[in-house]
């Protein structure tokens, strides 16, 4: 069951519709949204007294509800630009009409965020900065200054136009443009805040904490509602998106979740085997390089790839590069040479250059 009504906007059963519009912009500026932020119940008990003020506020409504008792009377959807023309009225003043009070949405709002392959892989959390245009903290969002508020544009008396005439050879001509000084709104304000300058907004630089789940991708975008920029007439914020890039790594390069990197070998390692240390995005590994591995062989570490946004993960992949030495002592080329006869090929070896042979004869 529903609140009481009465008990909600804290008025008397038998009170006058005056006091019932006090008792709501009262509270409805006391518990708007935008003014409570760190209060998690404040949404609901705004809803709550709007819901409250939408039957009192109407004669039928409420007759019906003193008649049939609490819980009784349907509320249908809320009309937010009477509710905010009642609110502020106070302060502007009558609106020329509705449409000019309507709540608008704000502004979405994007922010591009560069990780790691290694926060890409585990997840992390990364602290952002952005400007944005939040409520006026001086006027909530009313754009005027206490006792200020709407009035008809002295200009075009309320019209949204002026009009122009003027007399030609061709006879009388009229123009009709709109008014330069409220923009064709019809009103202007009276003691506009000093903060805002009567926009009802300021920009304010905000820092936020942004969890990057696991298995993101290039260009993933990541949605915090409500962070993007406050609205207008107490219309809803907007919501941030968060655009994840993949920084480039010194070893690794991506391909949907496999990773490869290449694994450089010299010669005898790749003849003979061995067993290595190598990295990965979840630290040094041993991979065993296996005997007679020939260049462009791809050896892989399966699950040490970059995890998906349901946790399964690619493998990684070496790509074998086998080293020739360009320099040579005398000794080992001795060696390679007596290799050569045991495998049973016939080597033809260039001379060396003179600056090669007199290194090899310094201490």
């Amino acid at each position: 069951m529903a609140r009481d009504y009465y008990e909600v906007l804290n008025v008397p059963r038998d009170a006058s519709l005056e006091e019932i519009k006090q008792a709501y912009r009262r509270l409805a500026r006391e518990y708007h949204p935008d003014v409570r932020r760190d209060d998690p119940q404040a949404e609901e008990r705004f809803k709550e007294i709007n819901e409250a003020y939408q039957v009192l506020s109407d004669p039928q409504r409420r007759a019906e509800y003193d008649r049939r008792g609490q819980g009784s009377a349907p509320v249908g959807p809320w009309d937010f630009e009477t509710l905010f023309d009642d609110l502020f009225e106070p302060f502007f003043g009558p609106s020329r009409s509705r449409r000019d009070r309507a709540p608008q949405r704000g502004a979405d709002l994007r922010y591009d965020l560069e990780v790691s392959l290694e926060e890409a892989a585990h997840g992390c959390e990364r602290t952002v900065e952005l400007v944005r245009l939040d409520t006026c903290p001086a006027c909530f969002g009313t754009g005027a200054e206490r006792g200020g508020g709407r009035e008809a544009c002295p200009s075009c008396r309320g019209t949204g136009q002026i009009q122009f005439s003027r007399r030609t050879a061709f006879g009388h001509f009229t123009q009709i443009r709109t008014c330069p000084r409220c923009g064709g709104e019809g009103v202007v304000l009276r003691n506009p805040c000093g903060r805002c300058e009567g926009t009802g907004r300021v920009e304010v630089q905000k820092t936020l904490t942004v969890r990057v789940p696991a298995g993101v991708e290039e260009g993933t975008r990541l949605r915090l509602p409500g962070e993007g920029e406050a609205g207008l007439a107490g219309g809803p914020r907007g919501d941030l998106y968060v655009v994840v890039h993949l920084a480039r790594h010194p070893v690794f390069q991506r391909k949907g979740q496999d990773l490869y990197a290449d694994l450089r070998l010299s010669m005898v390692q790749a003849a003979l085997g061995d067993e290595l240390e190598v990295p990965t995005l979840d630290g040094p590994e041993r991979l065993v390089v296996p005997a007679g591995v020939q260049p462009g062989e791809v050896l892989t570490l399966k699950g040490r790839g970059l995890p998906d946004l349901e946790g399964r993960r690619g493998d990684l992949h070496f790509r074998v590069k086998v080293e020739v030495p360009r320099h040579l002592t005398a000794e080992q080329r001795k060696l390679l040479l007596r290799l050569a006869e045991s495998l049973g090929l016939e080597v033809k070896p260039q001379r060396r250059r003179i600056l090669d042979r007199m290194k090899d004869l310094l201490p």
